[in-house]
């Protein structure tokens, strides 16, 4: 059996509550973590540790080297909150283009107000614009982006895509309608409002700076529901001082955002649906599983892409360094075991390399010496050895 321990997660029955740092499972042993927030920078990662599964896009959380060189492959959940996203940059363009935060504002400070006089002279102030026949400009068209760019056809906005790193499964997503632009300048020069969904990385940090803002034309509207970073804030303070932006919507705040009147500041819950929680657990619990199972790994953060069909009695999971002649050493120890190999199958990811192989009978043999010999090689970081559904 398993040993899972989960952090972040629904509390017990009867809590009726998201405790931080709840621990489903105590075992000083755990096999896997499933977690959302918590920060394991500073944690020392259990040998025992094969699998860490983060509910959520990004494992900014998650000590990458530290699980490398431990063994320990790491995946986040992407897409399984990307429709809470979605709906909620929907709202926020309904919202921004009615100035509904204005208007509300105005009726809480005159609830006193004669409705049929002084609410009907100041309305006019609070006129606002309808969104079909605007236009959107949507930075990145993965998960989230494809998402939020199909819902603004719906409402009848014209939708400028940009995405140079767009795959071709993530292409099948996005609506013909979606107007694709070869240059991030292309894409904002005529937008009324531009939203930012892009994966934070060395290329994408400040990738909404000085530069881009100027090419945006005077009275766009900027929404950040990505990741703090993306939109360098000192220059997008800049254009709302010069009217350049007239207003900025971000799930993330700074000290110099704070207060600022043009500036509307969410308290990062772009995913926080009770629907994407769930849709995060699970496909976490459903990773956590497949690869202590199989050995198969999708989109991991550290491990390469290898997904091959458990069909034999036995399979060895390699994690190793990515160095010439690891294949023929790993073959090696089988061959002088005797070993048939069935399947094989190796991928390298950076400095990470993966292997797996398949044998039909280790019945006459010493598993743990063959484990313990396989791990003598001195590039080789974790040695799994798996049964048909069940993990030796």
């Amino acid at each position: 059996m398993y040993q899972i321990k989960t952090y972040n997660a629904i509390a017990p029955a009867g809590l009726n509550t998201f405790t931080a740092d709840y621990a489903l499972n105590q075992s000083e042993h755990p096999d896997a973590y499933l977690i959302r927030s918590v920060n394991l920078h500073d944690e020392s990662l259990p040998t025992s540790l094969k699998v860490i599964v983060r509910a959520g896009a990004g494992v900014n959380n998650v000590p990458i080297k530290q699980a490398t060189a431990n063994g320990t492959a790491v995946f986040n959940t992407p897409g399984s909150n990307a429709n809470a996203v979605k709906e909620l940059i929907i709202g926020l363009l309904i919202m921004a283009s009615r100035n509904l935060l204005a208007a509300t504002t105005y009726s809480a400070q005159h609830a006193e107000a004669d409705i049929s006089q002084r609410t009907e002279h100041d309305k006019t102030q609070f006129n606002g614009i309808e969104l079909t026949g605007k236009t959107l400009a949507v930075i990145g068209l993965g998960h989230v982006g494809s998402l939020v760019a199909n819902a603004a056809l719906n409402l009848g906005m014209n939708v400028i895509g940009y995405d140079p790193y767009l795959s071709a499964d993530a292409a099948w997503n996005i609506a013909k309608q979606v107007q694709r632009a070869a240059t991030l300048p292309d894409a904002v020069k005529n937008a009324d409002f531009v939203t930012v969904h892009v994966p934070k990385n060395a290329d994408t940090y400040h990738l909404i700076d000085e530069k881009a803002l100027a090419a945006m034309p005077a009275g766009v509207q900027l929404f950040n529901y990505s990741r703090l970073g993306i939109v360098d804030n000192t220059a997008a303070i800049s254009a709302l001082t010069t009217k350049k932006v007239v207003h900025y919507y971000t799930d993330f705040g700074e000290t110099q955002l704070a207060e600022h009147p043009a500036v509307t500041v969410t308290p990062h819950i772009g995913g926080s649906t009770i629907e994407a929680e769930i849709n995060g657990a699970t496909q976490a619990a459903r990773t956590i599983m497949t690869y202590l199972e199989t050995g198969n790994v999708h989109a991991a953060i550290n491990l390469p892409d290898l997904n091959v069909p458990f069909n034999a009695a036995y399979r060895f999971t390699i994690i190793h360094q990515n160095v010439p002649n690891m294949v023929s050493q790993i073959t090696a120890k089988l061959a002088t075991a005797n070993l048939n190999i069935a399947t094989m199958a190796n991928a390298a990811k950076n400095q990470t390399a993966y292997t797996i192989i398949d044998v039909d009978d280790l019945q006459q043999l010493s598993q743990t010496d063959l484990i313990t010999e396989l791990n003598k090689i001195p590039a080789v970081i974790r040695v799994r050895l798996l049964k048909q559904s069940v993990n030796l």
